[in-house]
């Protein structure tokens, strides 16, 4: 969903924020929004996804195919950035949850509408819209593991980052207190968080609703076909007029409910790729912000705390304690720029992917309502001739 419009619409982060970035990451040699996942092949449990970029030379494409291993294995390697100033301030682009067929009611859940269809083109277009967006960062863009991951005909690997259990613990013990942190020394964070409090839960069930409406289309759909077949079990020969002519009408009602069913199916179909998947995407960035705002919210906690160490310090240790100070509030105001920037620009992608996906839900709809009325008239014209063949005559 996020194509070509949100990759041009990133801008570049501070100078100050990357300093020395540049000569140390490489360029992608793909344009961004030419990524593509262009089908999924599934060979038992094993699912591949198929990648299709061109290159920036314009001498041809690249094609890999990559497990979702190979895209976890990506998104560690972005996560593991910690060398970057100001990471942490970064929004990262959310890779959607292992998709499974036949999954049971929890992953559907937890999948949402890219579970709604019954086949795997809503999920290849969410990682690839994952893919452009990583592609279009200004600074995820940039590195080797993207690069290696886009072109490499061989997988890239499946080792994850390794974080010790007890620090996992204590990073979620440590992250209860801070969560409960409300004041911030930054207006504009502190709005912006009330903001994403309301957001987030709205995205989620604006996200849910129209699953329902997905779902229930679907069942109507299934209805549809059920009453088509039950009305060929109708029909049979008979030398009877009437009955002859009954026979023809649940011929023809068949053949209506069957347009019909088609119809249901087309509609839910451009539900799930059109706005579906703009509210997807727009409720997993909605919880990528949040987590973000937490992780700058832990950078002002281990700041206040530095700060408050550094006036209580003894003065043997009051020097050392005054270099963790400013050593706190340096990674602190960097990540701060980032956030502002990454704030920023989520703010006009959403705007820009939830429109886009209105236009096309809507295009969509006006094409498959046009076309089924024509073909619904047609079949009222179909089924009004054996009728008026036996009307009586004047």
């Amino acid at each position: 969903m996020m194509e070509e419009e949100e990759a041009e619409e990133s801008p570049p982060l501070s100078p100050s924020v990357i300093k020395g970035t540049e000569e140390e990451t490489p360029l992608l040699s793909v344009s961004p929004s030419t990524i593509r996942v262009t089908e999924a092949a599934q060979d038992g449990e094993l699912l591949t996804f198929i990648i299709v970029s061109q290159k920036l030379s314009g001498t041809g494409e690249y094609h890999v195919d990559r497990t979702y291993e190979d895209f976890d294995w990506l998104q560690q390697h972005l996560f593991s950035l910690e060398d970057v100033p100001g990471i942490q301030g970064i929004i990262f682009p959310p890779l959607p949850a292992r998709a499974q067929q036949n999954a049971p009611v929890k992953l559907v859940r937890q999948l949402g509408l890219l579970a709604a269809g019954e086949n795997w083109t809503p999920y290849c277009r969410a990682l690839e819209a994952y893919l452009q967006q990583v592609a279009g960062h200004s600074l995820l863009g940039r590195t080797q593991h993207l690069e290696t991951f886009l072109t490499s005909p061989e997988p890239p690997g499946r080792q994850k980052v390794k974080k010790g259990l007890f620090n996992r613990l204590s990073q979620a013990v440590e992250g209860i207190r801070k969560d409960g942190h409300t004041k911030d020394v930054d207006d504009f964070f502190r709005t912006e968080r009330e903001h994403n409090l309301t957001l987030t839960g709205l995205s989620k069930t604006a996200a849910e609703r129209f699953l329902e409406v997905v779902q229930t289309e679907r069942k109507i759909a299934v209805a549809c076909g059920h009453f088509a077949a039950s009305l060929q079990l109708c029909v049979e020969a008979a030398d009877d007029p009437g009955q002859d002519t009954f026979s023809k009408m649940c011929v023809k009602i068949s053949e209506i409910m069957e347009s019909m069913k088609k119809n249901v199916q087309k509609v839910a179909e451009n539900d799930v790729t059109t706005l579906g998947l703009g509210l997807d995407l727009n409720s997993r960035y909605q919880e990528a912000e949040k987590e973000m705002l937490f992780r700058r919210t832990c950078q002002l906690v281990e700041l206040e705390t530095a700060s408050r160490n550094a006036e209580r310090a003894k003065p043997l240790k009051k020097a050392a304690m005054d270099e963790i100070k400013k050593a706190a509030e340096k990674d602190f105001d960097q990540v701060s720029v980032v956030a502002k920037q990454e704030v920023a620009r989520f703010q006009r992608a959403r705007v820009a992917v939830l429109r886009q996906a209105l236009v096309r839900w809507c295009e969509l709809q006006i094409l498959t309502a046009t076309g089924s009325a024509e073909q619904w008239n047609q079949q009222l014209l179909a089924f009004r001739g054996p009728a008026r063949s036996q009307e009586p005559s004047s």
